[in-house]
């Protein structure tokens, strides 16, 4: 396959995907329906309600629910069905899956010094679901993941070596850049829905602290897919001072 045959395929492909979000105010690539994301959501759900452990703390499940059904009602998401759980471990994290999932550890909860800060990290998640983002995310490592195998497949060593150097240049150059853009609207519209809901924007900010103060060790900002705690940290002070927000 030559080279223009690869660049008009990317084309068409770049072309019969764009979509425009008005949440997001700009195109997106989507090559993926959220019905084919729902179905793979709602496995890797089964699978970790079926692998890990699940806390019955009652009054700890009650405060993840109370917090989340505020944050998806603030963001316009009331019309489905959400199930909730909270897993035991020690690591802080929660999730948001399309199909209507809310996972957040025991570890998250331990962290957060109150609701304001956990409406903030499922304020977060659910901006990731509004913005479509993980259908984005598989469109465009699909196009690059194809493009970049054709490109291999051109003849001779050269071919082959510019392919493998193509592939650290996309990974780094397009794919890792694009998700922490995506972690970047998702924390604006978190911070739209939990001030929406009732909770403190500033305590975006103070959570985004925490985690910084706790994180061991860091992984440059440019081969991330992440910003840095800096960078996040700024960028959330800014967006909440153009709001007029505390």
């Amino acid at each position: 396959m030559t080279r223009a045959a690869i660049a008009a395929i990317a084309a068409a492909t770049l072309l019969g995907g764009c979509a425009y979000n008005e949440t997001l105010g700009r195109n997106q690539l989507l090559i993926v329906d959220d019905s084919a994301l729902t179905q793979q959501a709602d496995a890797a759900w089964a699978e970790a309600l079926r692998t890990q452990r699940v806390s019955t703390d009652a009054a700890a499940n009650a405060r993840i629910r109370r917090v989340g059904e505020r944050i998806v009602q603030a963001a316009g998401l009331g019309d489905r069905r959400w199930d909730y759980a909270l897993f035991v471990s020690d690591s802080p994290n929660a999730f948001v899956l399309p199909s209507g999932k809310i996972g957040v550890t025991t570890g998250l909860l331990a962290l957060t010094r109150n609701d304001d800060q956990l409406a903030t990290v499922l304020g977060h998640e659910v901006g990731h679901v509004v913005a479509r983002h993980a259908a984005e995310r598989y469109s465009t490592s699909a196009i690059a993941s194809t493009v970049i195998r054709a490109g291999q497949g051109l003849a001779g060593d050269q071919a082959r070596a510019a392919g493998a150097i193509g592939g650290l240049g996309a990974q780094l150059g397009v794919l890792l850049p694009f998700s922490r853009n995506h972690e970047l609207e998702a924390d604006r519209l978190g911070v739209d829905y939990l001030q929406r809901a009732g909770y403190r924007p500033s305590e975006a900010v103070a959570l985004w602290r925490l985690m910084a103060a706790q994180r061991q060790g860091s992984t440059p900002e440019f081969a991330s897919t992440h910003p840095s705690d800096a960078s996040r940290i700024a960028a959330l002070e800014a967006y909440i001072a153009s709001k007029g927000w505390s």
